[in-house]
């Protein structure tokens, strides 16, 4: 190997680091998962046999595993955002530098998961049963307060979990591409979508956008069937597609919002400017699409006596499903094209 083709192995091994903290992510988070998984379902123990009846149940895997690919992509998302960063600001001649950066995010990562798996969940767990019947604080909070109260419980214990994956990702990006002794190499004024190559950065703020909202989504709608009775009565097919099919029509939309909310003239992708526009779209929809459903029911119960009939009641919710649509591509677009301002 010549001394100039060495540095241009390294620059494009650099150059593949964001996907690579993306595929490493998910690779240690489906390893815990089966590890977890491997330990429940142990074939010589009776609550192996217990366990694998309960996950062979429908409304039980299904919901399982689209909350699992959730985090997943959420992570991977956020991982790749953290890499592509490092290139854009540093460069890739000062990412190239650093010393196995993947292994050290592999090891860090690694390390936040098993503390959220064996320090973070077990506490909540706890925290759960004082609350649930026959639990500590039945009594204080009352028989008929107690349905709130886990529902608050609830909401905050998955607020907790969102934090703990950022956090975690952000924890093992932090010790990989800043803790080694090259992060200390002289920074550069930073690199061009050219110079990095992969997506263009148009693409590459739809893609990271389209992700997160799509997650958050997904997040919110795990977190409301944790203590409401949505979805129950539907099973099989229906439970499946009912899980699979609005995340993937949310990531259509935002990915279309985003899109249209970038230009092609990006010279970076500036990801965590993405990921703040798809977090701040995300809030704007729930809350806008919140209010129009108050106001739209309001009014229709007022103005409309056959609105509690079986198709107005259908017409109701296709016309919240054509507004919310309406709202995650302008409102994806809008906050896009606004923190993306000073570069369109």
């Amino acid at each position: 190997m010549t001394a100039t083709s060495f540095p241009s192995t390294t620059h494009a091994r650099a150059r593949q680091l964001p996907r690579d903290l993306a595929l490493v992510t998910v690779a240690i988070d489906a390893l815990m998962v089966l590890a977890n998984l491997a330990i429940q379902l142990w074939p010589d123990t009776p609550e192996g046999a217990q366990m694998r009846g309960t996950y062979a149940l429908p409304g039980v895997w299904i919901p399982m595993v689209f909350s699992l690919g959730m985090a997943w992509v959420l992570a991977a998302a956020l991982a790749w955002s953290h890499g592509r960063q490092a290139l854009e600001t540093r460069g890739v001649d000062s990412v190239s530098r650093l010393v196995r950066p993947r292994l050290r995010y592999a090891a860090a990562y690694l390390m936040m998961l098993m503390l959220n798996f064996y320090a973070l969940s077990p506490l909540l767990y706890e925290l759960q049963l004082l609350f649930m019947p026959g639990g500590r604080l039945q009594d204080l909070a009352g028989a008929g307060s107690m349905r709130v109260v886990m529902a608050v419980f609830v909401l905050l214990q998955s607020v907790a979990q969102l934090v703990v994956l950022v956090l975690g990702v952000w924890a093992a990006a932090w010790f990989a591409l800043r803790g080694a002794r090259a992060s200390a190499a002289e920074v550069d004024s930073g690199a061009t979508a050219e110079e990095i190559g992969g997506a263009s950065p148009r693409r590459a703020v739809a893609l990271v956008g389209a992700a997160m909202f799509a997650s958050l989504q997904m997040w919110s709608g795990v977190a409301m069937s944790r203590w409401t009775s949505m979805g129950r009565g539907v099973d099989g097919p229906e439970l499946l597609l009912a899980w699979m099919v609005p995340p993937l029509v949310v990531f259509a939309l935002a990915f279309w919002g985003g899109w249209l909310g970038a230009t092609a003239g990006l010279a970076r992708t500036r990801p965590f400017r993405a990921v703040g526009a798809s977090a701040l779209a995300f809030v704007l929809v729930q809350v806008s699409c919140i209010i129009i459903a108050i106001a739209g029911l309001y009014i229709a119960s007022r103005v409309a006596g056959s609105f509690y009939s079986p198709a107005g009641l259908i017409g109701f919710v296709l016309a919240l499903l054509l507004v919310y649509a309406v709202h995650v591509v302008a409102l994806t677009r809008a906050a896009t094209r606004w923190l993306y301002r000073r570069y369109l």
